[in-house]
C-alpha cells in the first residue's frame, strides 16, 4: 500500500479557484487572476504596484538563495524552488514534523505589462522580493491641460 502525503492546502485552493471561477463569469473578469500552483508546499505571496513597478514578495523561510529560480515570461512571473528537509540523526527520536518541507512552484499574472530585461530579486531575512519595473509605454502618462 503506497503511502500518499497529504497537503491541507490543495483542497483549499482548487475550492478558491472554483470561486473565482463563478464570480469571474456573474462579475467579469477585473483583472487577470491566473495563477498556477505546484508542488508540496505553497508560499505566501504578496503583490504591490507603484507607478513605476510590480513588486511581488514571498516568504520562502529556510531557503537558500541558490534553491530557488525566479522567471518572467508574457507578463506572468514564476517562482519555483525546493525547500529540503534537514537529516536527522541516528541517535535522534523525531517526535513531531510540523514544518513544511518539499518543491513549489507558483506563476501569477502580472497586472501590467513589465520590463523583463530590468526585474530584480533579492532575497534577505527568509522573504524573497522581486521589484518588475513597468514598460515606459505602458505607464500613464498626464497630460498638462493649458489654458487659452
Amino acid at each position: 500500500m503506497a503511502i500518499i502525503r497529504w497537503t491541507p492546502f490543495r483542497s483549499m485552493l482548487s475550492l478558491r479557484d472554483e470561486m473565482d471561477r463563478l464570480l469571474n463569469e456573474f462579475y467579469g473578469k477585473v483583472m487577470p487572476t491566473t495563477e498556477v500552483y505546484e508542488g508540496d508546499w505553497y508560499p505566501a505571496m504578496d503583490i504591490t504596484e507603484t507607478d513605476n513597478e510590480v513588486i511581488a514578495t514571498l516568504e520562502l523561510p529556510g531557503l537558500r538563495h541558490d534553491d530557488i529560480k525566479v522567471s518572467v515570461k508574457n507578463d506572468i512571473l514564476t517562482v519555483s524552488g525546493e525547500k529540503k528537509q534537514e537529516k536527522v540523526h541516528e541517535n535522534e527520536n523525531v517526535h513531531r514534523v510540523e514544518r513544511t518541507y518539499g518543491y513549489f512552484k507558483r506563476s501569477v499574472a502580472l497586472p501590467v505589462e513589465v520590463d523583463t530585461n530590468k526585474v530584480k530579486a533579492v532575497y534577505r531575512d527568509g522573504i524573497l522580493k522581486v521589484t518588475m519595473p513597468k514598460l515606459e509605454e505602458k505607464k500613464t502618462k498626464e497630460i498638462p491641460v493649458q489654458v487659452s
